[in-house]
């Protein structure tokens, strides 16, 4: 919203840009300047702090479409030579010119401040500078044509700005992903920003660290780290919302038999499982509360039966397969498969 101090300050100017700068030839000036004239690169220098206010003011206007419109608007009508002369006694007094070039041919716009007349019209029935000033910025003024309280148009008191949202990037290790870790991060302007990454982040996942970006103004709040989270794979874990998959090898004799048998955790334990006799392999299997900590609870591990067949026999195990072979003989576990697959 247009500012007041606009009449005064060349933006382009303090970035070092022309009026027909791009956004990304602003960005890549503003990131120049910044880095340059930083508090934490020039301490106890207030030249370089005020600097640096500027230049974060002049970014946040021109990297703003709708904010640029309005500015070089207001900054056209200071160039067109605004007149504010002050009223008399007669009350004649007024606001000269200001949108005189809006009025095509040169003609004069009077804008009544008093008592006095407007076009010919006696008392108080002029025109408020504020009240078209809201209407040119967005603003439609109540009250008798006066900004409302909060407006931060002509006329107003612009509040400290925030500073402005920073993104970033990271890796983490699988395990750190699950329990929680704390990183550090180097910014463009050369800044350290520590920040605790909470426990179950996704890979993928953007969180944002309220208070981690550019520093506001005086008064004003910094703005927002958002940081979008890369994990990387585990050798051994995969992950399914809040559950931790694993897969479980397990003997061709266990999976016929039956056993217990142990199976790892991520945070270096195990448990102990129950192989019922008979079970196939990709069964799973799971083990409740050793999943993923998250905002609903903790999600569960489960693991996947995989059963191993060995690549070499002994001959006394030879012999015992051969015995299993002739005893399943006549039985043929695809017999209704060829019949499924054209169904």
């Amino acid at each position: 919203m247009a500012s007041q101090d606009w009449f005064e300050k060349d933006f382009y100017a303090i970035l070092g840009v022309p009026k027909d700068a791009d956004s990304g030839a602003i960005k890549k000036a503003y990131r120049k300047l910044a880095r340059t004239h930083h508090p934490d690169k020039n301490p106890g220098d207030t030249a370089a702090e005020q600097k640096f206010k500027d230049i974060g003011e002049a970014h946040a206007v021109l990297s703003d479409p709708k904010q640029r419109e309005e500015y070089d608007a207001v900054r056209q009508m200071a160039r067109g030579g605004a007149r504010f002369t002050a009223g008399g006694p007669g009350g004649n007094g007024g606001f000269d010119d200001i949108f005189s070039h809006f009025g095509g041919g040169g003609q004069r716009v009077r804008f009544d401040t008093g008592g006095g007349s407007y076009g010919g019209y006696p008392g108080g029935g002029g025109e408020d500078i504020n009240d078209l000033l809201a209407q040119m910025f967005g603003g439609a003024a109540g009250g008798g044509g006066r900004p409302q309280p909060g407006y931060a148009g002509y006329g107003a008191t612009r509040g400290p700005r925030k500073g402005a949202d920073v993104q970033a990037s990271t890796t983490l290790p699988f395990r750190d992903a699950v329990e929680g870790s704390t990183v550090t991060l180097r910014t463009a302007e050369g800044r350290t920003i520590t920040a605790r990454i909470p426990a179950g982040v996704k890979d993928g996942q953007k969180i944002r660290l309220r208070g981690k970006g550019q520093p506001g103004e005086p008064g004003a709040a910094a703005g927002d780290l958002i940081l979008t989270v890369a994990v990387e794979k585990h050798p051994v874990f995969g992950r399914d919302g809040d559950n931790l998959t694993v897969d479980l090898p397990v003997t061709f004799a266990e999976a016929a038999l039956g056993a217990t048998v142990a199976v790892p955790t991520l945070d270096g334990s195990s448990v102990r499982v129950r192989i019922a006799p008979g079970t196939p392999s990709g069964r799973v299997l799971r083990v409740k509360g050793r999943g993923v900590a998250g905002k609903s609870g903790t999600g569960d591990l489960l693991a996947k039966v995989q059963v191993v067949v060995p690549s070499e026999l002994s001959d006394r195990a030879r012999e015992a397969v051969e015995v299993l072979r002739a005893e399943a003989e006549g039985t043929d576990p695809r017999a209704d498969l060829a019949e499924r697959a054209r169904a």
